[in-house]
């Protein structure tokens, strides 16, 4: 059986024109916790894009890498840069075995970006990944539905402590980034 290193739950929100994305810090090998306080969100395009990651830590970090070499090609273009990414992600022969997923946003947009090709921008603007995403996704949305006017960052801090209570590849170890 093959154990991979795996680093899990990622959730962003923008709105009111701020890009909020937030990680739990807990990387795993197979059922072992290898490391508790991971940095799984950078500021990257001289601060102007935020990007979280989940999956495999070293493919996430070589697509982050080739994330921002698009960025800079398409002067900043977020989608542009996040389309040619993952054609680039399905069509090369070692890029495509990558296993890890992406939250990108600026000020304006946030993407979610996979392995299979897809670039989707989620609805209501939240975005989750990895293993803890699908309850930190449900959280925020329970938090956005109680109180529509709750601070963006107080939504992701929250909903990914949620997480970090039910989901046992997540820890309670946030780290949130804003633009």
């Amino acid at each position: 059986m093959e154990r991979k290193i795996k680093s899990t739950t990622v959730l962003g929100i923008l709105k009111d024109g701020r890009l909020v994305i937030g990680g739990d810090g807990q990387v795993t090998l197979g059922e072992t916790v290898l490391k508790s306080n991971a940095r799984k969100i950078r500021k990257i395009f001289d601060g102007k894009v935020l990007v979280g990651f989940a999956g495999a830590t070293a493919d996430a970090l070589t697509l982050l890498e080739k994330f921002e070499g698009h960025l800079k090609e398409n002067n900043g273009n977020l989608l542009k840069a996040a389309v040619d990414l993952a054609k680039e992600w399905r069509t090369d022969k070692y890029l495509r075995r990558l296993e890890a997923m992406m939250i990108a946003g600026n000020k304006e947009k946030i993407l979610i970006l996979s392995g299979t090709g897809d670039v989707l921008e989620p609805e209501n603007n939240i975005a989750a990944i990895g293993s803890g995403g699908p309850y930190a996704l449900a959280a925020a949305k329970a938090f956005l539905i109680a109180n529509p006017s709750m601070d963006p960052r107080e939504i992701v801090e929250n909903s990914l402590r949620i997480a970090g209570q039910i989901c046992i590849y997540t820890n309670e170890n946030i780290i949130v980034e804003e633009l």
